[in-house]
Parts: C-alpha cells; structure tokens; sequence
C-alpha cells in the first residue's frame, strides 16, 4: 500500500492544493487535503492544529505549509505522526515531493571548503579570528591565511595558533618558504603550495601540503611531486591549477580531467577563484558550473576566495552547490529542484498563481484591502472595487485612490515597485515579503505586513 501523507491548508488555498495534487498522478504516495479551518494557511496555530486536526490512523506524514512558524517536534510528539515544513508555495510542491514525498536531503556532501583570507598581513589577530568566524559560519571548512607578495607577515605564527585555539583548520598559502615553514610550525593543518623542489618542507611537519605543478600546466613536475608524497608516506592534495578564461583555462579543465585519469586515489583541489574574481558574470552560475566538475570528477577540495565585491557571497555559494549536486548524484539525477539558493537573479517558477487563479481570487475578494500578484502579462493589483494590471508599476498607482494615506501609499508604492523588478527580471513576487536573491543576499527574518511603528527620523541636511 502507498504511504499516505495528509497536507493541512486553510480555506482560500485547499480547492488548488487538490487539483495540484490530482495533476500530480503519482502512485508513489496517497494523499488527503485537510482544510483546517482558517482562511490563510499561514495563519494557522499549534494549539489549532492540536484541536481541530483528526487523523484516523495510518497516515506517514503531514505536511504544512511553509509559513507556518510553530513547533513541528511538538506536533510529532502530540499526534504521534511527523509533520514536516512544506515549500512556501503550492507552486513548488511537485519538485519538493520528488521523492516519494520527501523533501531532498541536503545535509550532506563531500567537498571541503577553503575561504581564503587574502589580506592576512594586514589584519590584526583579533579581525583575523573575527573574519574566521564568520567564514565558518558561511559554510568554510579551512580558514586559509594568505600570504601577499612582498609584504610581511610577523603575525603568521600567531594568528595560526589563535585560530587553532579557536578550534578553527588552518591552512598557510604562500610562494615563501620561510612563511610556509613558520606556518607549518605553528600547527596550521594545510600548506598551500607546494612543488616538487619545494616538497621536502613537509616532511618534517604533519601539515597536509597542496602539490602545484612546478612549471605552470605542467602535469609532469605534479606527477615527480606526487611520487614523491607517496614515496615519503604522507598525505596531499594536488592542485593542477584552473587558469583564467584566455589563459589557458580550456586546457585547464583538461589538465584536471587528465589528473584524474592518470591519479584516480588523489585528492585534488580546484583553485575556483580564478574564475569567480575574474569574470565579470554573477558567480552563483559559475560557481554551480565548477562544484558540477568537481563533483564529476570526483574533486574533493575547493579554495574560494573573496576580493572583487561580486563574490560577496561566494562561501556560502559553494556551500549550496556542494550539498546540491551531492544529493542529485546521490539521487542519479540533474541538480534541479534542490535548492533556489543559486537561483539569484531569475527563478525557474516566477508567477506563483496563474491568470486563472489570480481571476479567481480577484472576483472572490469582497474588502477594500489590496492584494497584488504578478502574471506573464504584468502587475496585478486589485480588491473588492476593481482589478487592473500593467507593466509599469506607476500607472497603476493613479487609480488605486490613496493619496490622501501616506502610510498606505508608501506600503503600495514600495509593494507595487518590488512587483516591477521582480517582474522584470524574472523573480517569484510575494506579497508583504522580501524578494529571494537566493544566498546573495538572505532575506530578514521579519514581519513585512505592517510599517514599522518607530523609523529613522529624517532630519534637513545641515549646510
């Protein structure tokens, strides 16, 4: 027999969450909608849920909607079933029940992240150990101090030990061989990097060293290292190194193909800086397009590195991806429908409801209140008086009637502006909610629906 999971809604959402289902077709699962009784979903409460939902026995799971905001472990353990946290929108319920009705298992992966801090010798311990934590907290698992050319370092021995007494790994990347020397001394984890005339170093230290070609692109001074490791029985990384766009870096990519042909046991790295600092394109998209190699090729160390303001955000890139195309190669499958977080600038489903539900509501909305959408054709913006749509959000705000309420026609300028970029651009547009920029920027976690009782003052600029 299926296993038959029970998905709670309210009123207003029950009669598309059915048909949605019954579109579904699938035979994997059985299915039951329970409208628990609220006109919004997301507006429903432990304590209702605890005394309105009946559940008569043999159900899997219960899935709410993904606004809800109360105790899921308390629900478990009052009905004795497990009640998971659904997608925000109906809209993404197939991708999210996928897999025999489970959401995808994302907390696993087998790639280990270095996040470069590039200006080390600058820094002070104390924003060296600040900037660490905060690496970490984006998904790094090494904290890589690099060294800069021509510029001491005399804090490098005590910022290795000040990070490893933070519980933090360390790795020391420079072209020096007294700062790698110090570092490894200091107990940093990793060297970064080494050739074959320069390998030695690590025998008489634990740290793992990262094996470079000693001639750029060259596969044959890697391989003289890597015998060499082996020879000496210890443990490295090699690194063939992935060169810039015009630099080399097709033939890059086959160097790590050819790497790990002629190596297939080896722990390689990918430097993916190269690309994601050197490319003037959203680093999301390239970042997807590297873990995708690595993750094919079997490459198990990436070094990220953040200098150019466009890859703010690239740990936490890398992170997404890593878990993402763990779990689609887990799965055999493409890494689609996983997670949004490298979804940044467009998302695959923009339009949550179509032009018929948006009809639908629209003629069942009896209030003055405005309620706004978008759609393939524009801005939706409507209520109890009438409904209008348009491409541009200022043609709509002339007949809406609210320019006597400066509070409400600042909430409808600001909801009506976001519509239009999000329409524009191709993103999902929410009502009283922040736009998603996936990892780029993590939207807050507040109450949109209301203006702020207390705001920055505004104040005449002094002459």
């Amino acid at each position: 027999m299926p296993e038959l999971i029970v998905f709670l809604t309210g009123h207003l959402a029950k009669a598309r969450l059915d048909r949605l289902l019954e579109g579904l077709g699938t035979t994997e699962f059985s299915w039951e909608v329970v409208d628990i009784g609220v006109k919004v979903a997301a507006l429903m409460t432990e304590e209702i849920i605890k005394r309105r939902l009946k559940l008569e026995g043999g159900e899997a799971r219960i899935i709410l909607p993904g606004r809800y905001r109360g105790d899921l472990d308390s629900l478990s353990a009052h009905f004795g079933v497990p009640f998971l946290r659904g997608p925000d929108e109906i809209a993404d319920l197939p991708a999210f029940l996928g897999r025999k009705g489970q959401p995808p298992d994302l907390s696993r992966h087998d790639l280990r992240i270095f996040a470069e801090i590039v200006d080390a010798p600058a820094l002070s311990i104390e924003s060296i150990v600040m900037r660490a934590g905060q690496l970490s907290a984006a998904g790094a698992d090494v904290i890589d101090l690099g060294c800069l050319p021509a510029t001491p370092f005399p804090l490098l021995g005590e910022a290795v030990h000040a990070l490893k007494s933070e519980g933090f790994s360390v790795s020391v990347d420079s072209a020096v061989t007294d700062e790698l020397r110090t570092g490894a001394a200091a107990g940093a984890d990793y060297l970064l990097s080494l050739d074959e005339d320069t390998l030695p170093l690590a025998f008489d230290h634990a740290a793992v060293p990262v094996l470079i070609p000693s001639v750029p692109g060259d596969l044959e001074s890697l391989g003289r290292a890597i015998e060499a490791a082996e020879q000496a029985r210890i443990q490295f990384i090699a690194d063939p190194v992935l060169d810039p766009i015009h630099f080399g870096f097709a033939r890059s990519i086959g160097r790590f193909i050819e790497a790990r042909r002629r190596w297939p046991q080896a722990e390689l790295l990918m430097g993916t800086g190269n690309l994601t600092e050197l490319t003037d394109a959203d680093s999301s998209g390239t970042t997807a397009l590297l873990a995708g190699l690595c993750s094919e090729l079997g490459i198990r160390n990436v070094l990220t590195v953040n200098v150019s303001p466009h890859t703010v955000r690239t740990v936490e890139e890398h992170d997404v991806a890593r878990r993402t195309l763990f779990a689609a190669r887990a799965d055999g499958a493409l890494p689609r429908g996983y997670h949004p977080g490298l979804l940044q600038v467009h998302d695959r489903k923009p339009f949550v409801a179509t032009l018929a539900d948006i009809d639908a509501l629209a003629a069942s909305v009896r209030d003055a209140n405005f309620r706004i959408a978008t759609a393939p054709d524009g801005i939706h913006v409507f209520n109890g008086k009438g409904h209008a749509v348009a491409t541009d959000a200022f043609s709509l705000f002339a007949g809406l009637g609210v320019e006597s309420d400066g509070a409400h026609a600042f909430y409808l300028g600001a909801e009506l502006m976001k519509a239009e970029i999000a329409w524009r651009l191709g993103k999902r547009y929410v009502q009283d909610e922040p736009l998603n920029f996936g990892v780029a920027f993590p939207p807050p976690e507040t109450d949109r629906t209301r203006l702020a009782e207390a705001g920055p003052t505004l104040h005449a600029k002094k002459k």
